[in-house]
């Protein structure tokens, strides 16, 4: 499926040069989300009136064609604080009306672009699947029967349906790489904290990321150029790390046997067919071992982590079990279990693996893995909730708690009609070289970048 609507470049080219206006676009929006309906994409819209307000004001802004993002819109996962709109959680009876906003949409709303509304996620963003909503349930645009993947289930089938160029999503376990997937676009999770934290109503919060989903690299370049900035008011905040140089790119390859499809012979073989290709795109194969990774992975509901979810929702737990969906408070209640010897032997576990891990990366500068095993239908997921969460998070549950960046990208589609992700994974703060590998992958011309540095911003008086 190609995504049937126009990228952040295209949108901006035909603002520029006045044979489009953030107004149009706007109008377009409006227009095309109307049409979706009630489909499970979005949980709060801004009126036709409202965007077509805003866009007029963008458009009145001194030097307004000169703004990096304008006129160009993009929804926000309900999980992100825009002041003047509810924030949800996809949990009518936690909703409140935010009165600022996150800061990393502050800044792209200073650079132009128009934010349309807020989209669905699975409930308290605990979740891989999109089915764990009060609202509509969204399905993959690849068929109405195919889970759409979560939690930023909202996000990733704005994009692909064309209504929004890109969304600012999260990812904890894969939130934002697993949707990505099941509906073609690209996910990236950057490593933690280059994009703030701040305003965003955290699940874990020693492993929450602010992520971006898109069309093409050069829209996340696009957006990530205004959005990346270190923030002193968030604690995981760091500066972007080096620019990939152009240097020829080593690829890890776990061995096929440490390769898990859970009986999906179509996923494998396509999978394995990337594999193939690998090397005539110019990169150097590199066989390792996924091992370690996927021990890390188990730690994250098998380990203390799931008890971090209860820092923020413990007491609407207590107060209100009735306004949680069945499936989100058997996960929040199971984190009572854990007790302080847990937390600490779970730690001294994933310190073991992030120092094996960290030799690793000596041997290679990136690691593609299948983004996920195989997929289910909507059916399937209510009938085994927790089973084929687990199954979708196989290859992303360890990316925060080993502190990597990763990226979801299309490959292709199955003869079946379900599309193929392949994941590219890289150490913290490699990003640029994983975005070139992303890039090279999808046949995308990406310029080497001059490298640059983010300074820590400084608390601004009060």
């Amino acid at each position: 499926m190609r995504i049937s609507g126009p990228t952040i470049a295209e949108i901006l080219a035909s603002h520029e040069s006045g044979s489009g206006s953030p107004t149009s676009t706007a109008a377009r929006v409006a227009d095309a989300m109307t049409a979706g309906g009630d489909d499970g994409t979005w949980i709060t819209r801004r009126s036709r009136t409202e965007l077509l307000s805003a866009a007029a004001e963008i458009e009145r802004r001194p030097g307004a064609r000169t703004l990096p993002l304008y006129g160009v819109p993009f929804g926000v996962k309900d999980s992100i604080d825009v002041a003047g709109l509810p924030t949800t959680l996809a949990c009518p009876d936690f909703a409140y009306i935010a009165t600022e906003t996150a800061p990393a949409v502050r800044r792209l709303l200073d650079a132009g672009a128009l934010c349309v509304g807020k989209t669905n996620l699975d409930q308290f963003a605990t979740g891989l699947n999109g089915t764990r909503t009060p609202y509509p349930i969204p399905r993959s645009v690849y068929g109405d029967e195919l889970i759409c993947g979560g939690s930023s289930s909202g996000s990733a089938r704005a994009v692909a349906l064309g209504q929004v160029p890109f969304c600012v999503a999260t990812d904890t376990a894969g939130s934002g790489r697993v949707p990505a997937a099941l509906n073609g676009i690209v996910g990236w999770k950057p490593s933690r904290g280059l994009i703030s934290a701040v305003g965003l109503v955290p699940a874990c919060k020693s492993l929450d990321c602010m992520t971006l989903m898109a069309a093409t690299i050069e829209d996340l370049d696009r957006v990530f150029e205004v959005i990346g900035a270190a923030d002193p008011d968030d604690p995981w905040s760091r500066s972007r790390g080096p620019h990939y140089g152009g240097t020829r790119l080593r690829v890890g390859l776990p061995a096929e046997d440490e390769l898990e499809f859970f009986g999906d012979d179509v996923f494998g073989v396509a999978h394995l067919a990337l594999r193939d290709r690998l090397a005539r795109l110019g990169f150097d194969c590199v066989t390792t071992t996924l091992r370690p990774f996927l021990d890390a992975g188990e730690l994250l509901y098998q380990g203390p982590w799931v008890a971090e979810r209860l820092v923020e929702f413990g007491d609407f737990l207590t107060g209100h079990p009735e306004s949680i969906l069945p499936v989100i408070r058997e996960i929040l209640t199971g984190g009572y279990r854990f007790d302080a010897v847990d937390v600490f032997r779970a730690q001294q576990e994933l310190q073991r693996l992030r120092s094996v891990v960290a030799r690793l990366w000596a041997d290679f500068d990136v690691m593609v893995v299948p983004t996920i095993g195989t997929t289910f239908t909507v059916g399937e997921v209510l009938a085994d909730p927790i089973r084929t969460n687990t199954v979708l998070g196989h290859y992303t549950h360890f990316g925060n708690l080993l502190d990597l960046t990763a990226i979801a990208v299309p490959v292709g589609v199955t003869a079946d009609g379900r599309a193929i992700s392949a994941m590219v994974l890289g150490p913290a703060l490699s990003d640029d070289t994983v975005l070139a590998a992303a890039a090279r992958l999808l046949d995308e011309p990406r310029p080497v970048r001059a490298q640059t540095h983010i300074r820590l911003a400084q608390k601004e008086p009060r």
